[in-house]
Order: C-alpha cells, then structure tokens, then sequence
C-alpha cells in the first residue's frame, strides 16, 4: 500500500507542498523589498472545501485499490498541483512603486512557518498511529 495516497496523507502533503510554494514566494518578495516597482505577491490559499469533495467524490485510484463495495473509500490521487498566486493588491506602495511592506511579509513567514510545523507534526501523529495499528511501535 502507499502511504502517501491515504486521504489524511496525501492532504497534509498538498498542504505542506502549498506552504513550502508559499515560503518561496514571501522570500521573493522580501528579496525584491527594494526594487522598484515589485508588485508583492502571495499564493491564494486552497479551498479546502473542494479539496475535500474531491477527495471524497472520486471512485477511482491509479494505484492497486479499488472500491468494490459501496462502503469502501474511494481514494483518489492528489498529484503535486501548481498553485494559484495573486498580487496583493490591498498593500500601499511607497514612491518608487514597491507594494513589499517587510514587516508585513516577515508575519506571513512566520505564520507559514507556524502552519508547516503544525502540518508535519499530524503527518507524524498519523505514522506513529498507524504504526501502533500494526504492532510496530518500536521503529
């Protein structure tokens, strides 16, 4: 079985593909903090509503599973997906046309960074507890 196409697995790994795109796009931002006329950019976050009706309305894996009874989850891929960005409109520029305000990209970095930490820590409770379910604690 693949690890990473269990439902809960393969969300947090979208979520931390999403949060790792993110970072990038804050540290470009920082690193354009000067330029003239850099729009500031960010990545417009996933709707996790969609997600999740996609998760659960799909009945078919690429992988060995299949869904033979009505009651079985159907499990569906979710492949590294490019994410969605958008200029940040909402930003003041300063005179030379630059919308980067550092303190402001330094709070998202930081909640980014916050969101990671929390996104591998249930990645790992989830391995620990499937471990436990097949009796191999002591890995």
């Amino acid at each position: 079985m693949d690890l990473p196409a269990i439902p809960l697995l393969s969300m947090l790994k979208e979520r931390m593909a999403w949060l790792n795109q993110r970072q990038n796009v804050l540290s470009q931002n920082v690193a354009n903090v000067d330029t003239p006329g850099y729009a500031a950019r960010d990545l417009k976050p996933v709707d996790f509503e969609k997600a999740l009706k996609d998760a659960t309305t799909s009945s078919s894996f690429s992988g060995s599973l299949t869904t033979t009874n009505p009651r079985h989850i159907a499990l569906s891929p979710h492949g590294a997906a490019a994410f969605a960005g958008e200029d940040t409109p909402d930003i003041e520029s300063n005179p030379s046309g630059n919308s980067v305000s550092l303190e402001e990209e330094m709070i998202k970095v930081a909640d980014t960074q916050a969101q990671f930490q929390a996104a591998t820590n249930l990645y790992a409770k989830a391995i620990d507890m499937m471990k436990t379910a097949i009796g191999k604690t002591g890995m």
